[in-house]
């Protein structure tokens, strides 16, 4: 994960930390213990500085892991203890402990034809103990809710439908248990940062910034600040909107929660109007907004004048070969450019129909990147057809346009409540996956990539 919030006011309290743990004014003790993959192993020990509800600064630090606690104290930091104890956790892992154990040693000296029947049995337990083990965990977020670990987990799962489990050990990293304090107090984090300590490895160097796992935290803290934070600098930030989430707000309470204001409550020191784009509120992935006047200005201009290169990734309901648009290319041809004209039908705001005489020119390249099967609402298997596609305008509903129109392939993307169908639980498989810009400060060019989550 990228940092969500400038690191460096955070590493020099880390620096403070490892320094007192080598002097021996601190001490890492052992208060359970380790895991057998962690034995021997360093810690990360995290910072985060936050204000305070009368602008005062607030600095608490932890430890990743639930085994190991810092004593000693540093004047003015605020120690963070686990979001779940590790007492709690050993009883919920208590009722299958023993069996799963006693599956180990058999599967160790079990013949071939006995090994798959109990290794089964020894995962579907260790499962079963993995999610008693996340029902204890609840995270408080930065919008004041409370939300669990299976929540966070199931709206994944919405999101990319995969259905796996979080690793073990999600939720016992730094960041969220110093965000959980935080928000639970009412603190507006300011810079936070993760330090490794303990023994240099080829993956970890002692007294070297780590940033937030994506294995675990990548998880979590996307739930717990309500964005996930592709990148961000002092005039830009880059975010992974989800699907279901407004870019912009609209009229009336129930649309004002968007990607603006939740930037906005995440970052206070933002202008009014950070926007420069927006996506479609069921499409996600990659958006830029700006934290100053002047990026912003810079931002817009550059989609104005198509300088921006965007790219995305959709299912289109069915196969190219079975396909009746006009625009459905011969057999074996793989990529191609739509050019279509489409206007408001206003009548049934917001949705667009083709008008070859009042539309404007949408152009639209696309390449063919295979099929493969989805699985519906219905619980039925359907093939479907990946495509890319690269728009070179930037119209309303452009690309589910050039999809399920007559006009374009008739094929509408898997998921669309405008021009196709949604089942329940289903969201619109269309995703921003590529975006590329000038930064408005330095003048490098920008790049970045979000792979698309089905």
């Amino acid at each position: 994960m990228f940092p969500p919030f400038p690191t460096e006011q955070a590493h020099s309290y880390c620096r403070l930390i490892v320094s007192h743990l080598q002097t021996g004014a601190l001490h890492l003790t052992q208060v359970s213990a380790p895991s057998e993959e962690r034995d021997g192993h360093g810690v990360m020990i995290g910072v985060l500085v936050c204000a305070g509800k009368c602008g005062n600064e607030v600095v608490l630090y932890t430890v990743s892991g639930n085994s190991l606690v810092i004593e000693g104290c540093i004047s003015g930091f605020i120690w963070v203890p686990p979001v779940v104890c590790a007492d709690k956790i050993a009883l919920a892992l208590l009722p299958n402990d023993r069996r799963i154990h006693e599956l180990t040693a058999e599967l160790r000296a079990a013949p071939e034809s006995d090994r798959r029947r109990i290794s089964g049995e020894r995962a579907a337990l260790t499962d079963e103990s993995l999610r008693a083990v996340h029902a204890l965990y609840y995270f408080h977020c930065i919008d004041g809710s409370v939300r669990s670990l299976r929540e966070i987990c199931a709206a994944n799962v919405f999101q990319s439908r995969c259905e796996k489990l979080p690793p073990t050990g999600t939720g016992d990293c730094c960041a969220p248990k110093l965000l959980d304090h935080a928000f639970s107090r009412g603190l507006l984090p300011v810079s936070m940062d993760e330090i490794y300590y303990g023994r240099s490895s080829d993956s970890r160097m002692c007294g070297t910034s780590y940033p937030p796992c994506d294995e675990r935290c990548g998880i979590i803290l996307p739930a717990m600040l309500g964005l996930t934070v592709v990148y961000r600098d002092e005039n830009i930030l880059v975010v992974n909107k989800q699907s279901g989430l407004l870019s912009v707000p609209g009229r009336g309470p129930e649309k004002q929660d968007c990607v603006v204001n939740r930037m906005k409550r995440l970052y206070p020191v933002t202008i009014e109007q950070p926007s420069a784009h927006r996506l479609d509120m069921e499409t996600s992935g990659l958006m830029v907004l700006a934290f100053t006047a002047e990026a912003q200005r810079s931002l817009s201009m550059q989609f104005e004048k198509g300088q921006v290169q965007k790219q995305y990734v959709a299912l289109l309901d069915g196969t190219l070969e079975h396909a009746h648009g006009l625009a459905v290319p011969p057999h074996g041809v793989t990529e191609g450019v739509m050019e279509l004209k489409f206007a408001l039908d206003w009548p049934n705001r917001p949705h667009q129909i083709y008008d070859e005489v009042n539309g404007k020119i949408e152009i639209t390249a696309w390449e063919k990147l295979g099929y493969k099967w989805y699985r519906g609402s219905d619980g039925k298997n359907r093939k479907v057809t990946r495509i890319l596609f690269t728009p070179h305008t930037g119209r309303t509903h452009q690309l589910r346009l050039a999809s399920s129109d007559m006009h374009g392939f008739g094929l509408p993307i898997v998921g669309d409540s405008l021009y196709g169908k949604c089942g329940t639980g289903e969201r619109l498989m269309l995703h921003a996956q590529y975006l590329s810009f000038i930064h408005p400060v330095t003048g490098a060019r920008m790049e970045f990539t979000c792979p698309s989550p089905f």
